[in-house]
């Protein structure tokens, strides 16, 4: 079986469109529809349902999808581990990264770039559950997220970092000067979260409902600076952890950290689990535990 053609289906079936996995792969929507018909002649039958636009795998496309996935991590941990023995000379690094998490990777990577120049970094800012679900599919190698981590992926999770959750507001609200909130004081307040695609929104979610609370939600956004300049417009309360607070102007408005119960915003390492683990990754953990703390990497 062509490996090439397996990549271009599996692509095209992540992507349920010729025109976006031509996009990510760098081919044209031609060639693409090309291999794929050379993959269907060669395992006998239909593998996508083609309906204008829309595509769908076929009974038999969904098997080749889920074992190409295992095939092509197969091949891509056998190519590193060939590639590996330069010792960290040269070679790539892929990492994933959620963009509200980066932030705390200023340090890192700046350590890691002085320490091993050879290795090129190759970041993927994404949504965590992106990030976790790309780890899973063998497309990168180590990434950070925000926890809790999808249970039903066989990942290694090493904390580092633990930041409380704080309420940003104007200071005309009554709290202002404290430094600590307590949660039943968001009764009946307008709040300003991040989406539900965010595990800090379904955490505060969770807390909510075990409070016996219903959140009054105003507005959401995938943008916490976004948040931020609605709440220093005095149109609400903006929930956010501490880290994204330090890179604004905060000397006008009131924070305080969440309390009763104490919330916080976690963050870990993960990587698959039982899988090969490169030197040029083993030695990113080593430098972000030096930079960051909180966790003991695998040893190089």
């Amino acid at each position: 079986m062509d490996l090439r053609a397996l990549r271009y289906f599996v692509e095209t079936v992540r992507q349920a469109s010729f025109t976006r996995a031509a996009d990510v792969l760098c081919v044209t929507q031609s060639t693409i529809s090309k291999m794929i018909r050379q993959l269907e002649e060669e395992v006998g039958t239909p593998l996508l349902i083609r309906d204008g636009r829309m595509i769908a795998p076929t009974d038999t496309g969904r098997i080749v999808f889920e074992r190409g996935q295992q095939a092509l991590a197969l091949v891509r941990q056998l190519s590193a581990e060939v590639q590996d023995v330069a010792a960290l000379d040269r070679g790539e690094l892929h990492l994933g990264i959620p963009p509200t998490v980066n932030l705390l990777f200023t340090g890192a990577i700046k350590a890691y770039r002085q320490a091993y120049p050879g290795i090129r970094l190759v970041l993927r800012e994404e949504a965590a559950p992106e990030i976790e679900q790309r780890l899973a599919a063998g497309e990168l190698e180590v990434g950070a997220t925000v926890l809790p981590v999808n249970g039903n992926l066989d990942l290694t999770v090493r904390p580092f970092g633990r930041y409380p959750i704080c309420a940003v507001s104007t200071r005309d609200w009554a709290w202002n000067g404290r430094k600590t909130l307590e949660l039943e004081t968001l009764r009946d307040v307008p709040l300003l979260m991040l989406t539900d695609e965010f595990a800090l929104t379904r955490s505060l979610r969770q807390a909510f409902v075990q409070a016996g609370i219903e959140p009054v939600i105003a507005t959401q956004s995938t943008h916490w600076e976004f948040l931020a300049g609605i709440a220093s417009a005095g149109l609400g309360v903006a929930l956010l952890p501490e880290p994204l607070l330090r890179r604004m102007q905060t000397d006008d408005l009131s924070i305080a950290r969440l309390v009763k119960p104490s919330l916080y915003w976690q963050t870990a390492h993960v990587w698959p689990r039982d899988r090969y683990l490169s030197h040029a990754a083993r030695a990113w953990l080593q430098v972000c535990q030096q930079v960051m703390g909180g966790f003991e990497p695998p040893s190089v």
